[in-house]
């Protein structure tokens, strides 16, 4: 990363403080710049969702060499999140400028980090939600990878879908993931794996949230805005069931 790369990243952080920045180092004819590109998240003081557009805009100047996104108000370290995403993006290298209130009263340059893909696998437990890379159906899928050997295929989900007035994740791609609906048993004797389907204050009003049964009466799941969990089932969980999905492989 040169100085001049440097320079952008940095006026671009302090630009769209305390919002995280996102952007991307393209490698073009004339070398390698920076090109900043647009955080749609819906909580962009906390996570970063780089705008598709802006992505495909950066593949039309050039090859993309890392993915940029500032951290501030925290450190340059990579957290869990950043790690799944850097994993999962097939680019090599990751840069996060961390920014800080200084003494006097200023924003400015804490730190930098780059880091790039070394198998880094999140655990079930406490992860951070971000949506798309940990919510509720990548736990699903990172569960079943790990505990069936089973890879889920992973589907498009915008941010905030839930309340978009017409997606509906769940019910649309059930079948294509190898799932098939049962009935929901009358004495909450599910199969360890079964995945529960629920309704949770949908804007939508169609199933917004699911986790995995685990036996023993344990569900594992993660909400928005909460770090992943066991909790027991029943309840309020149970209210909101409104479908149970069971794993049979391939496409049904």
């Amino acid at each position: 990363m040169n100085d001049a790369i440097k320079n952008a990243i940095a006026v671009h952080a302090l630009a769209e403080y305390p919002r995280e920045c996102c952007g991307l180092v393209v490698q073009g004819f004339e070398g390698d710049a920076y090109m900043p590109c647009r955080n749609t998240a819906v909580t962009p003081l906390e996570h970063f969702v780089l705008a598709p557009s802006d992505f495909a805009a950066a593949e039309d100047l050039g090859d993309i060499v890392a993915v940029v996104h500032s951290h501030p108000g925290g450190s340059a370290s990579p957290s869990v999140a950043d790690k799944a995403m850097c994993e999962a993006s097939g680019i090599d290298n990751w840069i996060i400028v961390a920014l800080g209130v200084q003494g006097d009263g200023s924003i400015a340059v804490d730190d930098w980090c780059e880091f790039g893909p070394s198998g880094y696998v999140a655990p079930l437990l406490n992860r951070e939600f971000v949506h798309g890379v940990h919510d509720c159906y990548s736990l699903i899928r990172d569960w079943y990878c790990i505990e069936r050997g089973v890879e889920l295929q992973d589907f498009e989900r915008a941010d905030g879908w839930w309340a978009d007035g017409k997606s509906n994740l769940y019910l649309d791609n059930y079948r294509a993931a190898g799932f098939v609906e049962v009935s929901i048993p009358a004495s909450g004797d599910f199969e360890a794996g079964d995945v529960l389907v629920m309704q949770i204050r949908s804007k939508n009003d169609v199933p917004n949230h699911a986790g995995i049964y685990l036996g023993g009466g344990l569900l594992l799941h993660h909400m928005h805005g909460r770090l992943s969990g066991r909790t027991v089932w029943g309840g309020m969980w149970a209210q909101c069931l409104r479908k149970v999905l069971r794993y049979q492989g391939g496409v049904s």
